[in-house]
């Protein structure tokens, strides 16, 4: 866990972010600029792998990147290209052995990769690879693909690395390094974000586009999903492998996960999340003298609630940004302590309103429970909870770590339920309708499993390898 940032167990978090760069001789100081606008997606452990054209090197370690890179670590990563990777485990445990990149040397040469997503197929075949004498150093599943890609006997690195993801089932966006090569791709279903960019003669890739724009990069395009981008010497070239498949972009990054000054699947999170907040004002309004959102996440929506309520928007909850690991608790137990040290309530805004409270999700309630009794305290006449999401049902499989089903109070109580327990005056989540008229022309190319429960991919495939045409590509192959 990095320090400085505590894992809250009631919220869905932040799957991984990913960073990648070639034409560029400070490649890993960009890489270093890169992974510090996408810390949000992130704060267990950071690495950079850099390229001179012959040696790939590797830097990694556990906590925030500041912490991973505040010395003379990236020095030593010379080169003209470089990957990043920030992580926030999915899958595997905490543990310095899966912080990515991870760098390999096989009978091609050296090969780099870093991985955001889940692969739900990837326990069938690493149990598969260890049958055939494969033995695995990590436990997350990004190794896999390393094991795929070596054990391939395609004679160009691009045709090893198809053969390799034709047999994985799941989410998926990548960036790997070989010496001389840059490689990006998402998976046919494009779960996880990844924007394609140009600075100068370089090539950038990332999982936000606030990371670009960090380095001064312009924007090129989203990476489609199903596409492979390929950058080396000779230029870019892209590539569509795979079978298409419908598109499912995870809905969650525009409602929580993805920072606010990001386009992410070619939209603004910012002002989706606006949107979000005027159709939860239009189908839950309510008699109200304040607007107060939950900081931070849950700022946009109600900005929105209040531009279309009339309501006006307050901040009557504060957030603490200097809360770190909480490892000492007072001897006599102060109720709701981890809340208030990180949300504390401005009594003026509070005392005596009637309180529109916004927020970007419920997933357990405990902490949902907690501002409630915090927000009563400090002297609310009325708290009316509002969610600029439906109610979260389900687990995801694609890369979030989420709690599982039975642990999810919507999966428990209908939405009078929910109410009673959280003690709210009034609750008001936004319906599944609603969401989609905020896609736009995207309606219906989201995934929305986690309220639906309609997943795109079976969370337990059948252990099974697709068929792929395969590219007779020498260039850029080791």
């Amino acid at each position: 866990m990095g320090a400085g940032r505590e894992r809250d167990p009631d919220r869905f978090h932040e799957e991984c972010g990913v960073f990648g760069i070639l034409g560029d001789s400070e490649a890993a100081n960009l890489a270093y600029l890169g992974l510090h606008a996408l810390q949000h997606r992130g704060q267990e452990g950071a690495g950079i792998a850099a390229t001179d054209g012959s040696t790939i090197r590797l830097v990694r370690g556990q906590g925030l990147v500041g912490d991973v890179f505040g010395g003379p670590e990236i020095a030593g990563l010379r080169g003209h290209a470089a990957i990043g990777h920030v992580r926030y485990s999915t899958t595997g445990e905490d543990s310095l052995r899966n912080v990515q990149p991870f760098v390999v040397r096989y009978q091609r040469g050296q090969l780099a990769i870093a991985h955001n997503g889940n692969l739900t197929n990837a326990s069938l075949l690493r149990d598969e690879l260890e049958r055939r004498g494969s033995i695995f150093g990590t436990s997350s599943d990004t190794e896999v693909i390393l094991h795929l890609v070596a054990a391939s006997q395609q004679t160009t690195f691009i045709n090893r690395l198809v053969e390799a993801l034709s047999q994985v089932e799941g989410a998926y966006s990548l960036v790997l390094l070989t010496e001389d090569t840059l490689v990006a791709v998402r998976d046919p279903h494009g779960f996880r974000p990844l924007v394609l960019g140009r600075r100068g003669e370089a090539w950038a890739v990332a999982s936000e586009t606030c990371a670009l724009d960090l380095i001064g990069a312009q924007v090129v395009r989203e990476i489609e999903p199903g596409e492979m981008v390929i950058v080396d010497r000779d230029g870019v070239q892209a590539l569509r492998p795979f079978p298409r498949r419908p598109r499912r972009a995870c809905i969650f990054e525009h409602i929580y996960f993805a920072r606010p000054d990001s386009e992410v699947f070619g939209m603004s999170v910012y002002e989706t999340r606006l949107q979000l907040g005027r159709l939860l004002a239009r189908e839950h309004p309510v008699p109200a003298d304040v607007v107060v959102p939950v900081p931070d996440s849950g700022v946009a929506g109600a900005l929105g609630y209040a531009e279309h309520s009339g309501i006006p928007y307050q901040r009557g909850l504060l957030r603490s940004h200097y809360v770190g690991r909480t490892f000492i608790e007072p001897s006599q137990q102060i109720r709701d302590f981890g809340v208030k040290l990180k949300l504390a309530p401005v009594k003026s805004v509070l005392a005596g309103k009637r309180v529109v409270v916004v927020d970007d999700s419920i997933v357990r309630g405990t902490t949902s429970r907690k501002i409630v009794r915090l927000l009563r305290e400090a002297g609310a006449a009325e708290v009316h909870l509002r969610i600029t999401a439906p109610p979260t049902r389900g687990s995801c499989f694609y890369g979030v770590d989420t709690p599982t089903s039975d642990e999810l109070i919507a999966h428990r109580h209908d939405v009078e339920g929910i109410r009673t327990w959280l003690g709210a005056d009034s609750l008001g989540y936004l319906s599944l309708e609603a969401l989609r008229k905020a896609q736009g022309r995207d309606q219906g190319r989201f995934c929305e499993a986690c309220f639906s429960l309609d997943y795109p991919v079976d969370p337990r495939p059948e252990d099974r390898v697709q068929q792929v045409q395969l590219f007779g590509r020498e260039r850029g192959g080791r």
